[in-house]
């Protein structure tokens, strides 16, 4: 078994359906990783432990998912030095703007990388996180440049509708 590499937590089960997404990617780049909730509202000290924690397991990253208020990527981000990843989920209210707004306005010393709202901010922090494991694992690294080929090659062989008559 791999030993952990990445962690990805969310704030409630509900964000599961946004976060999945990161999951997905790490699976396919076989990447060791746990997902888990860690509410920062409802349980703040088990967030905490997990935050202190994570350089001593092994995370070379956190992707943390948060709706509502999106405190958890920052509070997070102030309990450890493992790089953290901010994923916006889309609200019921603010479709998500509120999370990234509350992401992005970290203070000074208190770094959160932060993604698009929803499902392409999840795979993009997991693509993230992947590109900076492979800085140091040339195997990981030749999957990821295979993968951005192949998105390329989808894109030159799309092709578009007529325009007008």
């Amino acid at each position: 078994m791999k030993p952990l590499q990445i962690g990805v937590v969310m704030g409630s089960s509900s964000d599961w359906e946004t976060m999945q997404h990161a999951v997905q990617i790490l699976q396919q780049f076989d990447v060791a990783h746990e997902a888990r909730v860690v509410s920062a509202h409802r349980m703040p000290d088990d967030m905490f432990a997990y935050a202190e924690a994570a350089a001593g397991l092994g995370l070379k990253a956190i992707i943390a998912g948060a709706g509502g208020a999106a405190h958890l990527p920052g509070m997070i981000a102030a309990k450890t030095t493992v790089p953290v990843l901010g994923v916006p989920v889309a609200s019921r209210h603010l479709q998500g703007v509120d999370s990234l707004h509350s992401i992005v306005q970290m203070p000074k010393g208190i770094p959160v990388a932060t993604f698009a709202i929803g499902a392409a901010g999840a795979a993009n922090a997991a693509l993230f996180a992947v590109a900076l494991l492979a800085s140091e694992d040339p195997a990981l690294r030749s999957r990821l440049e295979a993968f951005r080929a192949e998105q390329t090659e989808v894109a030159r062989g799309m092709t578009l509708p007529p325009v007008g008559p």
